[in-house]
Protein backbone atom coordinates (compact mmCIF):
# COMPACT_ATOMS: atom_id res chain seq x y z
CA UNK A 1 0.00 0.00 0.00
CA UNK A 2 1.45 3.40 -0.94
CA UNK A 3 1.71 6.09 1.74
CA UNK A 4 -1.30 8.43 1.84
CA UNK A 5 -0.57 12.17 1.58
CA UNK A 6 -3.38 14.64 2.23
CA UNK A 7 -3.17 18.07 0.60
CA UNK A 8 -5.22 21.13 1.53
CA UNK A 9 -5.17 23.50 -1.44
CA UNK A 10 -7.06 25.68 -3.88
CA UNK A 11 -7.75 24.47 -7.40
CA UNK A 12 -5.71 25.58 -10.41
CA UNK A 13 -7.42 24.84 -13.75
CA UNK A 14 -4.06 24.92 -15.56
CA UNK A 15 -2.68 22.02 -13.52
CA UNK A 16 0.54 23.95 -13.07
CA UNK A 17 0.04 24.87 -9.43
CA UNK A 18 -2.43 24.36 -6.60
CA UNK A 19 -4.35 21.20 -5.88
CA UNK A 20 -3.75 19.66 -9.29
CA UNK A 21 0.01 20.18 -9.05
CA UNK A 22 0.01 18.59 -5.61
CA UNK A 23 -1.80 15.50 -6.89
CA UNK A 24 0.65 15.07 -9.77
CA UNK A 25 3.70 15.52 -7.55
CA UNK A 26 2.47 13.19 -4.83
CA UNK A 27 1.67 10.50 -7.39
CA UNK A 28 5.09 10.94 -9.02
CA UNK A 29 6.64 9.98 -5.67
CA UNK A 30 4.73 6.72 -5.44
CA UNK A 31 2.28 8.02 -2.84
CA UNK A 32 -1.49 8.12 -3.05
CA UNK A 33 -2.91 11.67 -2.93
CA UNK A 34 -5.93 12.58 -0.82
CA UNK A 35 -7.27 16.10 -1.21
CA UNK A 36 -9.33 18.76 0.53
CA UNK A 37 -10.40 21.62 -1.72
CA UNK A 38 -10.19 24.99 0.05
CA UNK A 39 -10.99 27.44 -2.75
CA UNK A 40 -11.81 27.65 -6.45
CA UNK A 41 -9.71 29.95 -8.62
CA UNK A 42 -10.04 31.56 -12.02
CA UNK A 43 -6.55 31.68 -13.48
CA UNK A 44 -4.30 30.85 -16.38
CA UNK A 45 -0.53 30.52 -16.66
CA UNK A 46 -0.21 34.32 -16.55
CA UNK A 47 -1.96 35.00 -13.24
CA UNK A 48 -4.93 34.65 -10.89
CA UNK A 49 -8.11 36.58 -11.70
CA UNK A 50 -10.40 35.38 -8.91
CA UNK A 51 -10.34 33.30 -5.72
CA UNK A 52 -13.59 31.99 -4.23
CA UNK A 53 -13.05 30.34 -0.83
CA UNK A 54 -15.16 27.41 0.30
CA UNK A 55 -16.77 27.64 3.74
CA UNK A 56 -14.64 26.60 6.71
CA UNK A 57 -17.31 24.06 7.68
CA UNK A 58 -17.09 22.39 4.27
CA UNK A 59 -13.29 22.31 4.44
CA UNK A 60 -13.41 20.69 7.89
CA UNK A 61 -16.04 18.15 6.79
CA UNK A 62 -13.92 17.08 3.81
CA UNK A 63 -10.91 16.53 6.05
CA UNK A 64 -12.72 14.62 8.78
CA UNK A 65 -14.48 12.36 6.27
CA UNK A 66 -11.08 11.30 4.92
CA UNK A 67 -9.33 11.08 8.27
CA UNK A 68 -12.19 9.07 9.71
CA UNK A 69 -11.27 6.08 7.56
CA UNK A 70 -7.69 6.62 6.31
CA UNK A 71 -4.32 6.73 8.03
CA UNK A 72 -2.44 9.66 6.53
CA UNK A 73 1.36 9.70 6.48
CA UNK A 74 1.83 13.43 5.77
CA UNK A 75 -0.08 16.68 5.23
CA UNK A 76 0.69 19.41 2.70
CA UNK A 77 -0.96 22.81 3.11
CA UNK A 78 -1.08 25.43 0.36
CA UNK A 79 -3.57 28.21 -0.38
CA UNK A 80 -6.41 28.09 2.16
CA UNK A 81 -8.59 30.87 0.78
CA UNK A 82 -9.56 32.54 4.06
CA UNK A 83 -8.60 33.04 7.69
CA UNK A 84 -11.56 30.90 8.78
CA UNK A 85 -10.30 28.07 6.60
CA UNK A 86 -6.84 28.41 8.11
CA UNK A 87 -8.32 28.08 11.57
CA UNK A 88 -10.28 25.00 10.51
CA UNK A 89 -7.19 23.33 9.04
CA UNK A 90 -5.15 24.30 12.11
CA UNK A 91 -7.70 22.49 14.27
CA UNK A 92 -7.33 19.37 12.13
CA UNK A 93 -3.52 19.61 12.30
CA UNK A 94 -3.66 19.97 16.08
CA UNK A 95 -5.79 16.83 16.37
CA UNK A 96 -3.30 14.92 14.20
CA UNK A 97 -0.15 16.53 15.57
CA UNK A 98 1.96 13.38 15.07
CA UNK A 99 1.53 13.61 11.27
CA UNK A 100 4.29 15.66 9.56
CA UNK A 101 2.95 18.79 7.87
CA UNK A 102 4.60 20.84 5.12
CA UNK A 103 3.33 24.41 4.85
CA UNK A 104 3.76 26.31 1.59
CA UNK A 105 3.05 29.95 2.58
CA UNK A 106 1.69 31.16 -0.74
CA UNK A 107 1.19 34.87 -0.13
CA UNK A 108 0.96 35.78 -3.83
CA UNK A 109 1.03 34.28 -7.31
CA UNK A 110 4.10 34.54 -9.50
CA UNK A 111 2.58 37.70 -11.05
CA UNK A 112 1.98 39.18 -7.61
CA UNK A 113 -1.76 38.51 -7.24
CA UNK A 114 -2.52 38.32 -3.48
CA UNK A 115 -3.51 34.85 -2.27
CA UNK A 116 -3.15 35.01 1.52
CA UNK A 117 -2.43 37.40 4.37
CA UNK A 118 0.34 37.10 6.91
CA UNK A 119 -2.30 36.36 9.55
CA UNK A 120 -3.75 33.48 7.52
CA UNK A 121 -0.34 31.87 7.09
CA UNK A 122 0.60 32.63 10.69
CA UNK A 123 -2.35 30.57 11.93
CA UNK A 124 -0.68 27.44 10.53
CA UNK A 125 2.99 28.02 11.39
CA UNK A 126 2.96 26.40 14.84
CA UNK A 127 1.43 23.23 13.37
CA UNK A 128 3.98 22.81 10.57
CA UNK A 129 6.97 20.49 10.57
CA UNK A 130 8.56 22.43 7.72
CA UNK A 131 7.55 25.76 6.18
CA UNK A 132 8.91 26.58 2.71
CA UNK A 133 8.88 30.37 2.08
CA UNK A 134 10.84 32.04 -0.69
CA UNK A 135 12.97 34.98 0.42
CA UNK A 136 10.17 37.51 -0.21
CA UNK A 137 7.66 35.47 1.79
CA UNK A 138 10.16 34.87 4.58
CA UNK A 139 10.74 38.61 4.89
CA UNK A 140 7.01 39.36 5.06
CA UNK A 141 6.59 36.68 7.73
CA UNK A 142 9.36 38.11 9.91
CA UNK A 143 12.30 35.96 8.81
CA UNK A 144 13.27 32.40 9.65
CA UNK A 145 14.05 33.25 13.28
CA UNK A 146 10.48 34.46 13.82
CA UNK A 147 8.99 31.38 12.16
CA UNK A 148 11.12 29.07 14.31
CA UNK A 149 10.13 31.02 17.41
CA UNK A 150 6.45 30.35 16.59
CA UNK A 151 7.08 26.63 16.97
CA UNK A 152 7.87 25.37 13.46
CA UNK A 153 10.89 23.00 13.80
CA UNK A 154 12.30 23.63 10.30
CA UNK A 155 12.24 26.55 7.87
CA UNK A 156 13.40 26.08 4.27
CA UNK A 157 14.04 29.49 2.68
CA UNK A 158 14.31 29.27 -1.09
CA UNK A 159 16.27 31.72 -3.21
CA UNK A 160 14.17 31.53 -6.35
CA UNK A 161 13.34 35.26 -6.22
CA UNK A 162 16.92 36.44 -5.63
CA UNK A 163 19.01 37.90 -8.44
CA UNK A 164 21.92 35.48 -8.09
CA UNK A 165 23.66 33.19 -10.60
CA UNK A 166 22.60 30.17 -8.52
CA UNK A 167 19.45 29.46 -6.56
CA UNK A 168 20.56 29.08 -2.94
CA UNK A 169 18.17 27.29 -0.59
CA UNK A 170 18.81 27.19 3.15
CA UNK A 171 17.26 24.91 5.77
CA UNK A 172 17.22 26.18 9.36
CA UNK A 173 16.26 24.73 12.71
CA UNK A 174 16.52 26.16 16.23
CA UNK A 175 20.31 25.55 16.26
CA UNK A 176 20.91 27.46 13.03
CA UNK A 177 21.74 26.44 9.46
CA UNK A 178 21.14 22.73 8.85
CA UNK A 179 22.04 22.57 5.17
CA UNK A 180 22.60 24.85 2.18
CA UNK A 181 21.99 23.68 -1.37
CA UNK A 182 22.88 25.45 -4.60
CA UNK A 183 21.22 24.86 -7.97
CA UNK A 184 21.95 26.33 -11.41
CA UNK A 185 19.42 29.09 -12.05
CA UNK A 186 17.20 28.12 -14.96
CA UNK A 187 16.07 30.74 -17.45
CA UNK A 188 12.38 31.47 -17.71
CA UNK A 189 9.51 31.60 -15.24
CA UNK A 190 7.60 28.64 -13.83
CA UNK A 191 4.02 28.15 -12.66
CA UNK A 192 3.86 25.98 -9.53
CA UNK A 193 7.48 25.54 -8.50
CA UNK A 194 6.64 26.16 -4.83
CA UNK A 195 3.73 23.70 -4.89
CA UNK A 196 5.99 21.11 -6.46
CA UNK A 197 8.69 21.54 -3.82
CA UNK A 198 6.30 21.40 -0.85
CA UNK A 199 4.36 18.40 -2.20
CA UNK A 200 7.55 16.52 -3.00
CA UNK A 201 8.81 17.22 0.51
CA UNK A 202 5.57 15.99 2.09
CA UNK A 203 5.71 12.84 -0.02
CA UNK A 204 9.28 12.09 0.98
CA UNK A 205 8.45 12.59 4.66
CA UNK A 206 5.54 10.20 4.15
CA UNK A 207 8.03 7.68 2.80
CA UNK A 208 10.08 7.92 5.98
CA UNK A 209 12.89 10.29 5.01
CA UNK A 210 14.40 12.48 7.72
CA UNK A 211 13.76 16.18 7.12
CA UNK A 212 17.28 17.15 5.88
CA UNK A 213 17.38 14.26 3.40
CA UNK A 214 13.79 14.88 2.28
CA UNK A 215 14.63 18.55 1.69
CA UNK A 216 17.57 17.65 -0.56
CA UNK A 217 15.60 15.09 -2.59
CA UNK A 218 12.60 17.41 -2.93
CA UNK A 219 14.85 20.16 -4.30
CA UNK A 220 16.37 17.82 -6.85
CA UNK A 221 12.94 16.64 -7.99
CA UNK A 222 11.73 20.24 -8.31
CA UNK A 223 14.81 21.40 -10.22
CA UNK A 224 14.48 18.54 -12.70
CA UNK A 225 10.76 19.20 -13.10
CA UNK A 226 11.54 22.82 -13.96
CA UNK A 227 14.38 21.83 -16.28
CA UNK A 228 11.87 19.68 -18.22
CA UNK A 229 9.06 22.28 -18.07
CA UNK A 230 6.86 22.94 -21.08
CA UNK A 231 4.70 25.87 -22.31
CA UNK A 232 1.06 24.89 -21.74
CA UNK A 233 -0.20 28.44 -22.22
CA UNK A 234 0.97 31.98 -22.95
CA UNK A 235 2.47 32.70 -19.54
CA UNK A 236 4.75 30.79 -17.19
CA UNK A 237 5.99 27.34 -18.11
CA UNK A 238 4.46 24.27 -16.48
CA UNK A 239 6.74 21.95 -14.48
CA UNK A 240 6.96 18.42 -15.85
CA UNK A 241 6.56 16.18 -12.80
CA UNK A 242 6.98 13.06 -14.92
CA UNK A 243 10.36 14.02 -16.40
CA UNK A 244 11.66 10.50 -15.85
Amino acid sequence: MPPLVLTFAASDPTGGAGLQADLLTIAAHGCHPLSVLTAVTVQDTRGVERVEALSADLVAQQAMALLGESTVAAFKVGVLGSLDNARAVAAVAKKYASVPLVLDPVLASGRGDPLASEETVGTMVAHATVITPNTLEAKRLGGHHALLAQGCPYVLVTGTHDETPEVVNRLYDARGLVREDRWPRLSGSYHGSGCTLASALASLLARGRAVPQAVQEAQEFTWRSLQAAFPSGKGQSTPNRFFR
